[in-house]
């Protein structure tokens, strides 16, 4: 299996872009001599069982064709599993999902033949990836690849089915309606060894630069050093938000007031009131309540062009 690609592709993806898509994307793994194995999800989750069986058979390398859910099960599919070392399967993406917030940080081209040449030539990196534990959902482990959020990014992605067709202008619709609703929480965070307790609008968890439909919502350093981008938002209110709405794209986000950015290798959270706000990883929503989220060093390796990062 050392040079076939298992080739994940979401059906449902980019409104059902992957599916339309999915003759060129075999035309175009022919063009440039790609060996691959091509398997449809079937349901929501399916993915990380499907890696689980391809690891089994001998897998090592994986081709993500979706979005940032995709990818997010794909990757935990990878880590959940004890057959072989996760530092030693590669990852490549073909981004046709509505947000493509993780291969904006990598410069991946969204068109399909870019993405499969780039494919074609494997330069890889290693990338960390963060490891969730939310005490209140049976202690399970989540993992994610580019970034975790509670607070109001939770209640946005528990809210925003609704807004899901209109692409990556998603996030921030979500965002402006969720305004009128939604409740800061009492928070004890501890990161390293700073204990904060606050009523805190939210907190971002990130690995990557991009997030929410490619809002920057982090002081972005590195993709391997080890260390998670943090950001912590206290209190803000929705005037103040619509003033610097751009900054929420431009990555200056970060330097108002009641913005506080850190970085540490892990975070642990404990939520002092009800109602328990929401958690989110990669834009999947997994639940509410306390947890604590440690980072885990060149995790993976992924396809990516060859550039400055």
């Amino acid at each position: 299996m050392y040079n076939n690609w298992f080739t994940i592709v979401n059906p449902t993806s980019g409104n059902g872009k992957s599916l339309k898509k999915l003759n060129l994307i075999k035309k175009h793994f022919k063009k440039y001599k790609i060996t691959v194995t091509i398997i449809l999800t079937e349901y929501t989750h399916h993915e990380k069982i499907l890696v689980k069986q391809a690891i089994k058979e001998g897998f090592t390398k994986f081709i993500s064709v979706g979005g940032d859910g995709t990818l997010h099960h794909i990757v935990n599919g990878i880590m959940q599993q004890n057959i072989i070392q996760t530092n030693l399967i590669k990852v490549a993406v073909i981004p046709v999902g509505t947000g493509n917030d993780w291969v904006k940080t990598y410069q991946i081209p969204n068109k399909i033949e870019q993405a499969i040449s780039l494919i074609k030539k494997e330069n890889t990196i290693y990338q960390d990836i963060g490891k969730i534990k939310i005490f209140n959902n049976n202690n399970n482990i989540t993992y994610f690849n580019n970034l975790a959020g509670i607070g109001f990014d939770g209640f946005i992605v528990k809210r925003i089915s609704t807004y899901k067709k209109l692409g990556s202008i998603a996030y921030l619709l979500g965002g402006l309606t969720s305004f009128f609703t939604y409740k800061k929480s009492n928070l004890i965070v501890y990161i390293g060894n700073t204990k904060i307790e606050s009523k805190i609008f939210m907190i971002s968890v990130g690995l990557c630069k991009y997030s929410g439909g490619g809002m920057q919502l982090t002081d972005y350093k590195n993709h391997k050093n080890g260390l998670f981008d943090i950001t912590l938002i206290k209190n803000i209110t929705l005037k103040k938000v619509l003033i610097h709405i751009k900054k929420l794209y431009n990555g200056k986000i970060i330097h108002l007031k009641e913005v506080e950015n850190i970085q540490e290798e892990s975070i642990k959270i404990k939520v002092l009131q009800k109602p328990l706000p929401y958690i989110q990883a990669d834009g999947e929503l997994l639940g509410q309540g306390s947890l604590e989220i440690s980072i885990i060093k060149n995790a993976i390796q992924f396809v990516v062009p060859n550039v400055k990062i």
